[in-house]
């Protein structure tokens, strides 16, 4: 029989719908994953007008039909076979060499608690398997859902696998649109919990403010100064305050939120304010949580923040913040890479959750396979 193909290509568009993320992982034979290697990755821009439409649903908006819904879920399928046969191009990769591709899709609404909790990702993986010829796993977070769990964060056991340390307690923090952690002590549990907002409010005031989709550098923040009085508004979310294992998104934190907690602060004071809450509620979460750690590894956007970077630093005395890149992990592309591994483990017939991390009841082996 023919060896199967150890490469799986990840594709992501996390909360800030700033881009797809793609990226192409070579993995080893079994279920290590020392030696993986990533061979190519790229972010890919939505249409304008398809973001947006997404962004605004995503904030709470709804749909206008179910019709209109049908057809964004095609859409983002389409859009993300885009991104993954733009990415196999530029690679010089054929269809047929990619055992799998791990899709995460677009999350419309996160709701793991209440009478029926549920999760919503969009982009039609039939569609992807259908236009790319690869075998397409997605879905990834309702079995979670479904099994008691909050259905996110997914990507701590990957972190755990590539990240772990005998030597020290250590923690990852993605700086995506949402923030979130996983805790990684030499010895014991891996845990992990959203954190609160990152760069979803960041992006869309410096867009609402400026017509710019991020604050490059954390300029737009830099010229403005921290307003103490909005910061406890702010932090006065009980959110917060609940224990993990917890989960939450843009429906929760959204312009319309922070509007409701201003006093007629001016608008770059407003972004340094934001960028403060990122910064105090990630320091907060970890000082309550794990109180040893030594070191923090950060990934997503908002390590090219060096404002935000900075700002995390100065809450975390003696603690050493860093970049994934300081240990070989392009921090623009680490949770696409996550779902390129989910997928390996979904074919290979192992759990791709933590239930310390998630609260499911027990392990499970997450997503829905589309054949090629």
């Amino acid at each position: 029989m023919a060896r199967m193909s150890r490469l799986f290509l990840g594709l992501i568009s996390g909360t800030s719908a700033d881009g797809i993320d793609a990226a192409l992982v070579e993995f080893p034979d079994g279920p290590d994953t020392a030696g993986l290697r990533l061979v190519a990755a790229l972010t890919h821009p939505w249409d304008e007008a398809l973001r947006a439409r997404l962004v605004a649903i995503g904030q709470g908006g709804e749909p206008q039909s179910l019709d209109e819904l049908g057809r964004l879920d095609v859409q983002v399928g389409e859009a993300f076979v885009a991104a993954a046969l733009a990415l196999l191009g530029g690679a010089g990769i054929r269809p047929g060499q990619v055992a799998a591709i791990g899709s995460h899709g677009q999350t419309l609404r996160h709701r793991p608690h209440g009478a029926a909790p549920f999760t919503l990702q969009i982009g039609d993986g039939s569609v992807i398997a259908e236009r790319t010829g690869i075998a397409t796993v997605c879905d990834f977070r309702r079995r979670d859902v479904a099994a008691g769990g909050q259905g996110a964060p997914l990507v701590p056991a990957f972190h755990a696998a590539l990240l772990h340390s005998p030597a020290e307690d250590r923690a990852v923090l993605n700086l995506g649109g949402i923030g979130n952690y996983t805790l990684l002590p030499r010895a014991g549990e891996v845990r992990g919990f959203d954190t609160g907002p990152a760069n979803a409010l960041l992006d869309a005031w410096c867009l609402r403010h400026t017509g710019a989709a991020f604050d490059a550098g954390g300029a737009f923040a830099a010229g403005g100064t921290v307003d103490a009085g909005l910061l406890e508004r702010l932090l006065d979310e009980p959110w917060f305050a609940l224990p993990p294992p917890k989960s939450t998104g843009r429906e929760q934190f959204h312009l319309d939120w922070v509007q409701d907690r201003l006093r007629g602060e001016a608008p770059a004071d407003v972004q340094a304010t934001l960028l403060e809450l990122t910064a105090a509620t990630a320091a907060d979460a970890l000082r309550a949580h794990q109180p040893g750690t030594a070191r923090v590894i950060a990934c997503g956007g908002g390590v090219r923040n060096p404002l935000l970077m900075a700002r995390l630093a100065a809450r975390l005395p003696g603690v050493a913040v860093e970049s994934t890149a300081e240990h070989g992990l392009d921090p623009d592309f680490v949770e696409a890479m996550a779902f390129a591994w989910l997928a390996r483990e979904t074919l290979d017939g192992r759990p791709g959750n933590l239930p310390a991390v998630t609260g499911a009841r027990g392990p499970r082996v997450l997503g829905v396979v589309h054949p090629a």
